[in-house]
């Protein structure tokens, strides 16, 4: 208890006062020339960024005070507080034209819980939560009737459709599971006996049948009610919970997507359940989409209340201009924001990714004692610290649907998302990070951060997870893949995960501070070259 209350006064105090150690940085001169800045050492800028100075910044951003920055929420507003402030002290610009805050670009999310839900086929009522579970967003806020058709297995592909001559337009559409085998047990897409993303990825169904104007689809799951209780417990666990997106838009939307128990599938079909293995079999049989055996209920109706509250949250940006090239831009990234209090515990994800956060920081930091001192970067930098990734990388998709820059000239982005601790592959063996992506869009990225390893830092860089094959698909979990997707080089940094990932046990006291600081330096020796050099990195890999 004592601990919290001092953590709150010392977290107070910074708050209040701002928090760089070098409150009269100026941000130097504009027309520091490109040859000063090449000739300039990086080290000695370089050097600024110390293991001291990333646990001061954390010991404030992971503080109990903060209440696990979960986004929307106070912690996180104060953290964006004392993050901005930063940038201010050391002399960067606010680079947000709207708003009160030009450190700010602010945005609202939505956040939102079920409310009733049922599906009546007649007189016969079926209950979300028990008989079918929303995936999603869906659009029968009030209670409606709708047509329901059959549409096999739901898939649309070269090879094997089941929309062929099938009207779905505006209309609900039932599909079994899966995908079709033939009688040798292989996948009928694949002619083997891997399994594709219509399996793997029940959106895909979604996306399908939305270019077909459809609805909403019904997936049936398993073949029997205790099946579909095993298959979709976590949707059980999940329905009581509140959720962070972006909320619903006038534009096209995604066909709603359910998950439907075989006795209500076998209800909105006509016929039972037991019979709906028969159609499997006749497709087998066939080896190709065969026509509905089935006559769908006529009298079916649905409703699916979503409670809505706006969320307003923000992103950080601190910009230094550059000099002869300060109309191109590297970014560099992390996010701020985590999960808040569960259950009164506090997760205070100190690594995750308060640790990237605070390497930003002094990133920013040490770029503008650089350009202080006459040595300013060629090309600006952005200095982006995101809300809502825990979300689902939420502001930096906001970032980049609305950049402040325009992302045609946004040349690099360079991401840290948890550095200072170590996994279990790198137990007893602290200098590593594992790098992502780097070589995906820009093989010369790839080399510069080699030759910036092999120069300065003599790390082990990793790149195990940059493997396209790689189960944990970790290149698709944090902000950069938003840049990533729009064809923007990117190098992501991260230490891998550990017990402590996403748990209330995530604190100050477990990073390894000297390793953080060697990560970070890394980081800035990349971007000094990457916005010094001459010529713009070329995109040549095309591996998104």
């Amino acid at each position: 208890m004592k601990k919290h209350i001092y953590t709150l006064g010392l977290a107070a105090a910074f708050l209040a006062a701002g928090c760089s150690s070098s409150q009269t940085a100026s941000t130097g001169s504009a027309a520091a020339t490109a040859a000063g800045t090449i000739a300039a050492n990086p080290t000695t800028y370089a050097n600024t960024i110390t293991a001291a100075d990333l646990e001061k910044h954390l010991r404030i951003l992971a503080s109990d005070s903060l209440e696990g920055r979960e986004t929307g929420r106070r912690g996180q507003k104060m953290a964006a507080d004392y993050i901005s402030k930063h940038f201010r002290a050391n002399g960067l610009a606010g680079p947000v034209k709207t708003g009160a805050n030009p450190y700010y670009q602010t945005f609202d999310l939505e956040e939102s819980s079920w409310g009733e839900g049922y599906m009546t086929v007649g007189s016969q009522r079926y209950a979300m939560g028990k008989d079918f579970f929303m995936v999603g967003a869906s659009p029968f806020q009030a209670e409606e009737a709708v047509q329901v058709v059959f549409g096999g297995y739901g898939i649309d592909d070269p090879k094997y459709s089941d929309y062929t001559n099938l009207d779905v337009k505006d209309k609900v559409v039932v599909v079994m599971s899966g995908e079709p085998k033939n009688a040798a047990g292989q996948y009928l897409i694949s002619g083997t006996e891997k399994m594709g993303t219509w399996t793997q990825d029940p959106r895909t169904k979604a996306t399908a049948a939305t270019k077909k104007g459809a609805k909403a689809v019904l997936i049936v799951t398993g073949t029997t009610a205790a099946e579909f209780q095993q298959l979709t417990s976590r949707y059980a666990n999940a329905l009581g919970r509140t959720s962070i997106g972006f909320g619903t838009t006038a534009a096209q939307p995604r066909a709603a997507l359910a998950l439907i128990s075989p006795t209500m599938a076998a209800s909105l079909l006509g016929t039972k359940s037991e019979s709906l293995a028969t159609y499997n079999a006749n497709v087998a049989k066939a080896g190709k989409a065969v026509a509905s055996p089935y006559k769908a209920a006529s009298n079916v109706k649905i409703k699916t209340e979503r409670k809505r509250v706006p969320l307003p949250t923000e992103n950080v940006l601190g910009y230094l201009e550059g000099s002869d090239l300060k109309d191109e831009l590297i970014v560099i990234s992390s996010h701020y924001d985590h999960e808040g209090i569960k259950d009164g515990k506090v997760y205070n994800g100190a690594n995750d990714d308060g640790s990237g956060t605070v390497a930003v920081m002094e990133l920013a930091q040490a770029f503008a004692e650089a350009k202080k001192a006459g040595h300013g970067p060629r090309r600006s930098i952005l200095f982006l610290t995101v809300t809502a990734e825990e979300k689902g990388l939420l502001g930096s998709e906001y970032y980049v649907e609305n950049p402040v820059f325009p992302l045609a000239n946004t040349v690099a982005n360079l991401n840290i998302d948890m550095i200072g601790r170590n996994d279990k592959q790198h137990e007893g063996k602290p200098d590593y990070i594992y790098v992502i992506g780097s070589d995906k869009l820009s093989s010369e990225l790839h080399a510069i951060s080699e030759n910036a390893n092999k120069t300065y830092s003599n790390l082990d860089l990793d790149y195990t997870f940059n493997d396209p094959n790689d189960p944990n698909r970790f290149y698709y979990r944090s902000d950069h893949y938003n840049f990533a997707k729009n064809g923007i080089p990117i190098a992501f940094y991260f230490n891998g995960v550990h017990e402590d990932y996403h748990q209330p046990t995530d604190d100050v006291e477990k990073i390894n501070f000297p390793s953080a600081e060697k990560v970070s330096r890394l980081v800035f020796y990349t971007a000094w070259d990457l916005a010094n050099r001459t010529a713009r990195i070329k995109v040549d890999s095309n591996k998104k």
